[in-house]
């Protein structure tokens, strides 16, 4: 038997039980794919990272959901960052993690008693746009309570964009698999990264919000994301590129309706017609720790 040390950290928050959650397996290494999924769908998490030594970066990290492994995703890179801080694993105020989305940048502001990280992600790649009608239909809306067209977005990890005209709309959203399944099939990746829609309204759930977004997720993943940090920066990236944000920096809510409120700091670098890379801060908050006995 091989024992893994492991933490639990609530991601895009400082609360307990707040923003989402994902587990940190340290020296992962040896821990093959289908493992890796295993203990995702054990812990009825929606994403865990798993972590090994690197050969360009401070440490590799491998980021799995319950049904496969995808490049890079944003509120376990906070997570696993709050996990090396609070195990004495980094030195001073930066940290690069090699991840399958190239390197991630970090800086950490541990002043406070849950640290803040921030993430530097990589310039946004944007993919087609896509039919109202198609991308409405996967949330079981209308195609005009869609306000901009949707397109797919990456900056790490691609999904659809899609802004929605207020909270009403928002809170109707119903994931219609078969209606998702032929949106992949329009797009022609019907086993690529390509994450489901994200969901975005401009007004926050509070009032320290700017935007308020959720993301409803097809099995065997759980129904819903608590909060999505590589979908948060896409959404920025988007925003800013076709004018639908006055500044660049503003603050990102998503969880609210679960009970599971999280927020992120963002700010788009660069002009909305050459964007270099997306900051995306959060804080992580280490709700418990433990071995995984294999």
């Amino acid at each position: 038997m091989t024992s893994y040390v492991f933490d639990w950290v609530d991601a895009f928050t400082d609360q307990a039980f707040g923003g989402n959650g994902c587990a940190v397996v340290h020296d992962a290494g040896t821990l093959t794919g289908e493992t890796c999924q295993a203990f995702v769908r054990e812990t009825s998490l929606v994403e865990c990272t798993f972590l090994e030594p690197s050969e360009v970066a401070d440490i590799k990290v491998r980021y799995f959901l319950a049904s496969r492994e995808i490049p890079f995703a944003g509120h376990p890179t906070i997570a696993t960052v709050a996990s090396l801080v609070a195990r004495g694993l980094t030195r001073g105020r930066e940290l690069m993690l090699e991840t399958g989305a190239g390197l991630v940048p970090i800086t950490i502001d541990a002043r406070e008693d849950v640290p803040r990280i921030t993430m530097t992600q990589v310039a946004p790649v944007f993919g087609p746009d896509l039919p109202r009608d198609l991308v409405a239909a996967v949330g079981g809306i209308a195609a005009d309570d869609i306000i901009a067209t949707p397109q797919v977005v990456s900056t790490g990890l691609p999904f659809c964009i899609t802004v929605l005209r207020d909270h009403d709309v928002l809170r109707r959203l119903v994931l219609d698999q078969g209606a998702l399944a032929r949106l992949a099939t329009h797009l022609g990746h019907g086993d690529s990264d390509m994450m489901e829609p994200f969901w975005v309204t401009l007004e926050g759930a509070t009032a320290a919000g700017d935007t308020f977004s959720r993301l409803l997720i097809a099995p065997p993943s759980p129904p819903e994301d608590a909060f999505t940090g590589s979908a948060s920066g896409a959404m920025a990236a988007y925003l800013w590129r076709h004018g639908l944000i006055e500044s660049p920096r503003f603050v990102a809510e998503q969880g609210h309706w679960m009970g599971r409120p999280g927020r992120a700091e963002i700010e788009v670098l660069g002009p909305p017609d050459a964007i270099t890379g997306v900051r995306v801060s959060g804080q992580g908050r280490v709700l418990m720790s433990g071995q995984l006995h294999l």
